[in-house]
Parts: C-alpha cells; structure tokens; sequence
C-alpha cells in the first residue's frame, strides 16, 4: 500500500475540507495517505511531524495555491519549513518524482513555489475536480499507469534492393541547435511586492519571454548556469531562477535590479545553457549512432549464421 503526506497550507475552513475530503477520496482508492488534521494532536512536535512525514512517505502531494508560494518561496511558517525538508530531499537524493505538486488555484504561475515551476503537475483546481486529472494522480501514485506497448520485430530488407543510407563519419561536427535566447520581460506577468516590513517583501518575481520552448535538459541546463554562472556580480542571487514553459522566472528580485545586474547574467546562463545543450545533443546522437551500428552488425551476424543452418540433411 503506497504512502502519501499531504503539504498544505491553512488558509481557510473551506481549504481545510476540501483538503480533508481530497485526502478520504485517496484513502478509499487504497492509498495511505498521512494528514496534520487527522495525525496530529495537541503537545506534538510539529517539526518532528513533517520531517518524519515528508522523509518516510512514498509520495508528498503538494498543494499549489498562491498563498502556499508565497509561504513556501519565503519560507515562512509550516509551509515554509516543509519547503526546506522537501526541496533538500530533492537536492540530496535527486528523487523528483517523490514530489507531485496538485493546482488548486489557477494560473499555475501564480500558485506554484519556485522549486516546483517546471514539474508536471495535476490540475485539480476545478469544483468538483476533474476525474481524468485525478486518475492520472492515483494512477501515478499505485504505479499503473499505461506502459508503451512492445516494439514489434522488423524484417530485415532485401540488401540487393535496398540502397544504404550515407551517414556521416566526421564526428568533429557538432550537431546542428538553433540557440535559445531571452527576448524580453513579460510585463503584464511582473509580480508584486508585499512590503509588509518583512526580510524580502520589496522583492517580487520578474518573467522573462524565451525565444521559443525549450526541452528538459536545455531547462536543467539553464538553471544550474543562473546558479552557478562562470561570472556574475555581488548582487547575484541564485536559486531564484526557474523556467516554465518558455518563459524564464526570476522570483525574488526586482525590475531595477535586472536592469542594473541581472540581465547581463541571464543572457550569460542562456548562452551557457545553449553551449552544454549543444555538447550534450552531440553525444546523444553519437550514442544513438553507435547503439544502431552496433545492433545492425549483431542482426547482419546472425542472419548470416542462421543461413548456415540447414534441416533437410
């Protein structure tokens, strides 16, 4: 039986029943699923609660509206504790997967914490939530979702007919890749500052239109240049730069700041982003090249063999 904490923050009586319900709906599809309003109780160490629940779980469901972001992105109260156990978990054991975000509040943008931008999330904000989005969640969760089917044999072509394709050997050219760029602030997307007096308020998040969509790799990419950039100036701030679709988040800054320091930087990650991805899409195709090779010369061997086989001695 998989084992699921929900992190949630409390906003409301209403949240807090719709979050109770979400949580019996799982427990009566066969998921043990942990939750503060049923598991805690007066004189408990709540840290003690969330380290154990977030650490022992098989799964942690997170919860995405935007006051959670804004609990979670300045690590404030329960939330934002349970955002430093769950995203250390992620940076030590590299298990993505553990932490499936659930929208409850559209636009994604808005709700989702900085950590959590370009995951693959479950969109249950609707009421009543949509039954596609949450077989998708429960199928994730019990391990049956839809598998590929098989690859089918394919019959090897008449070689006296059949003409080989040129391939290139001339391994020194690199792979072609049209370089993504940042092409310009988003400014009807630009954030808000809190001012509330407390560390960080007068920060807000800043977007960042990309010249198109760019894959996985080219995100992971880019983020790992923002954070760690071969340049940068005492003003920089790593960790604040995420990509969802194709527009690049800097949540925890402020426009003046890109002006003055940041754009330089950012342009800096995407060209560093566009470099490994190159590097990176080079080798994969040289692995694919080699991997065909090598099974085409094991079927032309045993198809040569098989011919030397005979029954009608």
């Amino acid at each position: 039986m998989p084992t699921a904490f929900i992190s949630y923050s409390w906003e409301s009586d209403q949240h807090k029943a719709w979050v109770r319900d979400f949580a019996a709906r799982l427990r009566a599809d066969g998921i043990d699923v942990r939750l503060d309003q049923w598991d805690l109780v007066p004189g408990d160490q709540l840290p003690e609660f969330m380290e154990r629940a977030v650490r022992e779980s098989d799964f942690v469901l997170v919860v995405c509206t935007p006051r959670y972001r804004e609990k979670s992105d300045q690590r404030v109260g329960g939330v934002g504790y349970e955002g430093d156990i769950m995203s250390g978990e992620v940076f030590t054991d590299r298990n993505q997967r553990k932490f499936i975000p659930i929208l409850r509040e559209p636009p994604w943008p808005s709700s989702a914490p900085t950590w959590l931008l370009s995951k693959y999330y479950v969109d249950l904000s609707q009421s009543p939530f949509s039954e596609s989005q949450y077989q998708d969640l429960l199928n994730t969760i019990l391990g049956t979702r839809p598998l590929a089917p098989p690859i089918g044999n394919v019959s090897p072509p008449d070689r006296r007919q059949t003409k080989p394709i040129p391939r290139s050997t001339d391994r020194t050219q690199p792979e072609q890749f049209d370089p993504i760029k940042v092409s310009g602030v988003i400014l009807d997307q630009i954030g808000t500052p809190r001012r509330d007096g407390t560390p960080g308020s007068a920060l807000y998040r800043v977007p960042f239109r990309l010249s198109r969509r760019p894959t996985e790799q080219w995100t992971k990419f880019f983020v790992d240049s923002w954070d760690y950039p071969p340049r940068f100036t005492t003003m920089h701030r790593p960790g604040i730069a995420a990509v969802a679709g194709d527009t690049v988040i800097l949540d925890g800054t402020t426009v003046e700041e890109v002006q003055n320091y940041h754009r330089d930087t950012l342009i800096l990650a995407a060209e560093e982003a566009n470099r490994k991805y190159s590097e990176y899409n080079n080798r994969v195709k040289v692995e694919e090249e080699r991997e065909a090779k090598r099974i085409a010369n094991h079927k032309r061997d045993v198809e040569e063999q098989a011919k030397r086989i005979k029954f009608d001695d």
